[in-house]
């Protein structure tokens, strides 16, 4: 089986793709703007809980193009689509947009919520972060949406301003729950770092991210097992650790302890023990992996990736059979460590793998996947790059 490698796509021929959608009826857009998909190093399901997260953002991104309108109409098509969506501005709230337009209705409705004026909009989005992938393509669409319409309507916000409106967008109109760790890298990633959030106190710090000066490369594997968040599992593990936390007299998990799982009892004891014990034990892995990295120690990280995955599998019950072959997989090929990475129940894994083995453990993830009847996976490049910014 050949491997699909993802490259991401160059942002100059984008946007020029996307002005040309434009000048094909006469008209100039004022802006087009790229946000990134993300890869989470470290710290999964621990930012609703109040805790640590260590992302980076990929090279792959998704684009927004917008021109303005003289009447109050939000208009918005799809280079990947053959659908589109028109309505008055004044008449998107929640539950009136459904479907992938909801994003971006979204984010024009909550920063109408925010107190700002819109003008009426025509938006083009060409989304290049693979979706279903666990990558937060959602993210990539809101908040490349939120940098035009904050153009368009001539806000000049910072980019930190727009994560709660995008946040809002997602959960309130699409109907997605999100815990911000996605909007918050995506607009905020520089290249080089992952951005270490502390959803407690809402602090953001960038930390150094080269396993290149080692002779490593992080390699992204989408399983192609897809991976939705409007199913059920997120809001019901989110559900899970507000309980525990209930119980344990704690606004969240953050301050939780692993002598506090043994406290909590009831019917869902058991399950509810679990779920605070990955929280727990995942923070501290965060914090793990941010001290490794200040002192070179990469064969710790990939240990620390790996107990990740075990938490993720075992007590929060989030992989599935793909996800899991690829960290068998890549383990058994030479990888430092493996995970899943992103929401679960599908998506994509990392592995931390020496540069020169790379091909050979994405060959042999490849034939694992053969092996079993399932669709070849793609592997992504995953250099930390660039968060939001102007592209056209």
């Amino acid at each position: 089986m050949t491997v699909d490698h993802v490259p991401p796509a160059d942002d100059a021929e984008v946007a020029a793709g996307l002005a040309a959608r434009f000048s094909d009826q006469g008209r100039e857009p004022i802006g087009v703007f790229a946000a990134p998909g993300r890869v989470n190093l470290i710290g999964e399901h621990t930012d609703y809980n109040g805790g640590l997260v260590l992302p980076i953002a990929l090279p792959h991104a998704t684009y927004a193009a917008v021109a303005r309108r003289d009447d109050e109409l939000l208009t918005v098509a799809s280079v990947q689509r053959d659908d589109s969506f028109e309505a008055p501005l004044a008449d998107i709230v929640p539950g009136s947009v459904e479907g992938w337009a909801a994003y971006v209705a979204g984010v024009a409705w909550a920063l109408r919520e925010a107190g700002h004026h819109l003008p009426g909009v025509d938006l083009v989005v060409d989304g290049r972060v693979p979706l279903g992938s666990g990558l937060s393509s959602s993210a990539a669409l809101v908040c490349s949406t939120g940098l035009a319409l904050s153009e368009a309507a001539g806000l000049d916000l910072p980019a930190r301003d727009l994560v709660a409106p995008t946040m809002r967008a997602e959960s309130e109109v699409a109907g997605a729950p999100t815990g911000g760790m996605d909007q918050t890298v995506s607009l905020l990633a520089e290249p080089g770092h992952a951005l270490l959030i502390d959803f407690t106190t809402h602090e953001t710090r960038q930390v150094a991210w080269g396993p290149g000066s080692a002779g490593l490369t992080l390699l992204v594997v989408d399983t192609r097992a897809e991976h939705a968040l409007v199913d059920g599992g997120y809001a019901a593990r989110r559900a899970d650790c507000e309980q525990a936390a209930a119980q344990l007299g704690l606004d969240t998990l953050r301050p939780a302890t692993v002598a506090d799982v043994d406290r909590l009892a009831g019917p869902d004891a058991e399950r509810l023990r679990r779920r605070t014990r990955h929280v727990v034990t995942e923070i501290d892995r965060v914090e793990r992996v941010v001290t490794a990295l200040a002192v070179d120690d990469w064969e710790g990280i990939g240990r620390l990736f790996t107990e990740s995955h075990a938490s993720m599998r075992d007590d929060f019950e989030i992989s599935c059979a793909e996800l899991d072959v690829v960290v068998e997989t890549a383990l058994a090929a030479g990888a430092l460590g493996a995970r899943m990475t992103g929401g679960g129940f599908g998506g994509s894994a990392i592995a931390l793998v020496p540069t020169e083995d790379a091909p050979a453990v994405a060959d042999r993830v490849a034939a694992a996947f053969e092996a079993r009847g399932w669709p070849a996976p793609g592997v992504l490049p995953a250099p930390a790059s660039a968060g939001a910014r102007r592209v056209g």
